[in-house]
């Protein structure tokens, strides 16, 4: 809005200086056709003659000039009013893309209680029945309860608003699709498919409390389809997507253990999130908060070795002098000293084809976790690696 006004003002003085630039020619001209009429055509004087001419191609320069000025202006006008009409409305209410689910009935569910899913720092998820029977997630995302007014500002909300129509226009069997979402004056209420599994985190802890088994094949699975979603955001999609938070919390399994990616690129938008404690967070962005699709690759890098090693970056083993400091230099110094089968998590240990396949992809997991963003694959070269360790 204050870009408009500041664009209307200047709008304003180029007509204020083109009123001016225009009866400036008039009032020479008709001072020469006075001058001119009032003399004897015998009696020219070449002084006056002089002056005449000089004023004539002043009051063509003068012309040229309020017809380039009438020009440029004409083009702020379109210009202005071509960004008028391409701007995302300020949208209330709920915004529905998929033909499930009506406003009423969404409106209606989201104003009962739901069954608490989880949470994180920047809001919790519901699970919800609508009435024609379909289970969803909902996910309500408070980032303007800090009583910050730049999080309150109505700029900030257009912008999450423009980053919810992208995300839902995403199409891919890794990635999570946003069915609808509700504006609230304080929130967004985002609508997901329901993932029966939950996310990685709720199977790896499942695994690690004995109740899950979770063989080495499947993860492999997981692993590519993580690695084919950030493919897609990456290669596919213009402008490129970067995912910004990419952890097992945010990855979902369906009732296949098929993975899908959530809340691509909403990180950015979301200043209290604290990557720094998730433990996937690449070096660059705690150094220079500098992210890049390498960066990306870094966090793929973590969950690869969640997957292979069955530990957290987080977990207190790490804290230990013995295992380096992080997941990442633990897996390194094992692979050095050609001990890479000890980091591997005991309950996936049998044939021998399968250990061959982990421990390569142990050598995958400490190249993604390169300090340096050079030294650290594509997603699209990850693909073509995890694919040929197996065959899907």
């Amino acid at each position: 809005m204050a870009r408009m006004r500041g664009c209307i003002v200047t709008v304003a003085l180029l007509l204020l200086l083109l009123l001016c630039l225009h009866q400036t020619p008039v009032e020479c001209k008709e001072r020469l056709i006075r001058q001119l009429s009032s003399q004897p055509s015998s009696a020219t004087k070449p002084q006056e003659f002089k002056i005449g001419f000089k004023r004539v191609i002043l009051s063509i320069v003068l012309g040229i000039l309020t017809g380039l000025i009438g020009a440029i202006l004409f083009a702020l006008l379109i210009k202005i009013a071509v960004q008028y009409i391409n701007q995302t409305p300020f949208l209330k209410g709920p915004v529905i893309f998929s033909p499930k689910i009506s406003s009423k009935t969404l409106q209606s569910a989201l104003a009962n209680e739901n069954q608490l899913l989880g949470s994180s720092s920047n809001g919790k998820y519901y699970k919800t029945v609508l009435d024609n029977g379909l289970t969803v997630a909902v996910k309500v995302l408070e980032p303007f309860d800090s009583g910050s007014p730049e999080m309150q500002s109505k700029s900030v909300k257009r912008r999450i608003q423009q980053e919810l129509e992208v995300l839902a226009s995403l199409r891919h069997r890794h990635l999570r699709s946003l069915r609808a979402y509700v504006r609230e004056s304080d929130r967004f209420s985002l609508v997901y498919d329901y993932m029966p599994m939950g996310s990685l985190e709720d199977a790896m802890n499942g695994v690690r409390e004995n109740h899950l088994e979770l063989r080495w094949d499947v993860r492999l699975r997981i692993a590519v389809g993580v690695i084919k979603g950030l493919q897609y955001l990456h290669f596919t999609c213009v402008p490129q997507i970067l995912h910004y938070n990419l952890k097992p919390t945010n990855v979902m399994l369906d009732a296949e253990f098929e993975p899908r990616l959530a809340d691509c690129g909403l990180a950015k938008l979301m200043p209290n999130i604290d990557r720094a404690t998730s433990g996937y967070c690449a070096p660059e962005c705690l150094q220079n908060c500098r992210y890049t699709d390498k960066s990306d690759i870094f966090s793929f890098g973590m969950i690869l070795g969640v997957l292979l090693t069955g530990r957290y970056p987080t977990d207190s083993f790490f804290r230990e002098a013995v295992s380096g400091g992080s997941l990442g230099q633990w897996l390194r110094h094992l692979q050095q000293a050609g001990e890479a089968h000890e980091a591997l998590d005991k309950s996936i240990l049998g044939e021998e084809v399968e250990e061959d396949e982990m421990l390569m992809a142990v050598r995958i997991a400490v190249v993604c976790l390169s300090d340096s963003p050079d030294d650290r694959p594509s997603s699209d070269e990850l693909v073509t690696m995890l694919t040929q360790l197996h065959s899907f």
